[in-house]
């Protein structure tokens, strides 16, 4: 199968090692992938704050190039989520609505694609330590991607993964959110970091380096020796 990778433009910029290890996953499992560097932002930005024109050119240029793929797979709840869920309502009634809706069904969270498309849970990876793991907001209340990545992370020799008290707990970073309520979203990431500090796990893990970017930014400043992953990351490391 080819497939087409949507790197979100965080990990492009602050965590491509997120992406090599998405392609590596691939690779490994006999896959061809493409990824096309020209697809910078989702829109999800200017769509956040209420610029919903600004958003749908900047969303325009992805369904252009995104129109003819066979598969899409994005290592981020929440930019899957804006061209799954959230560009349906940003062109709806415009001529572009039916290939994004088409789009749409074709675009997958990573670890949504692999567990319940490819159908693989075990992908013959290694990694020595305990961890804990944190639902993004939109992968887990949009797209309902919950028991996946936990199937992944099960299979994974040497690794102990221990559950938070309540790991529906939003971290607090929202994208804008975090840049408008500074205070209220600080304070919603440490009692986060405090739920993950409590299991004693060595790593914070999660399929959204957005959240990541919070969270571990939270956890340095407050001495821990936490480390944060994206999830693949840790399925990248084979025997």
């Amino acid at each position: 199968m080819k497939i087409s990778l949507f790197i979100p433009c965080y990990i492009d910029q602050f965590y491509p090692q997120v992406g090599l290890s998405v392609v590596r996953v691939f690779e490994r499992l006999g896959h061809e992938v493409d990824f096309d560097a020209g697809l910078v932002c989702c829109g999800q930005p200017a769509f956040n704050a209420g610029y919903w024109p600004e958003a749908r050119e900047v969303a325009g240029r992805v369904v252009e190039r995104l129109s003819d793929q066979e598969v899409v797979v994005v290592p981020s709840g929440s930019c899957a989520t804006m061209v799954k869920v959230f560009y349906r309502e940003l062109f709806a009634g415009t001529k572009q609505e039916e290939i994004v809706n088409q789009i749409g069904l074709r675009t997958f969270e990573f670890s949504e694609f692999l567990v319940d498309k490819l159908k693989v849970t075990d992908l013959g990876s290694r990694f020595q330590g305990s961890a804990t793991f944190h639902d993004g907001c939109h992968g887990l209340r949009e797209l309902g991607v919950r028991t996946q990545p936990r199937a992944l992370l099960q299979q994974v020799e040497g690794l102990t993964l221990i559950e938070m008290e309540d790991n529906t707990t939003c971290c607090g970073f929202g994208g804008l959110f975090a840049v408008k309520f500074p205070m209220i979203s600080t304070a919603m990431g440490e009692t986060k970091c405090g739920l993950a500090a409590k299991t004693g796990a060595d790593y914070l893990i999660s399929n959204d380096s957005s959240c990541l970017m919070h969270l571990e930014g939270l956890l340095k400043r407050s001495g821990s020796k936490m480390k944060a992953l994206h999830l693949a990351e840790v399925l990248a490391n084979f025997h």
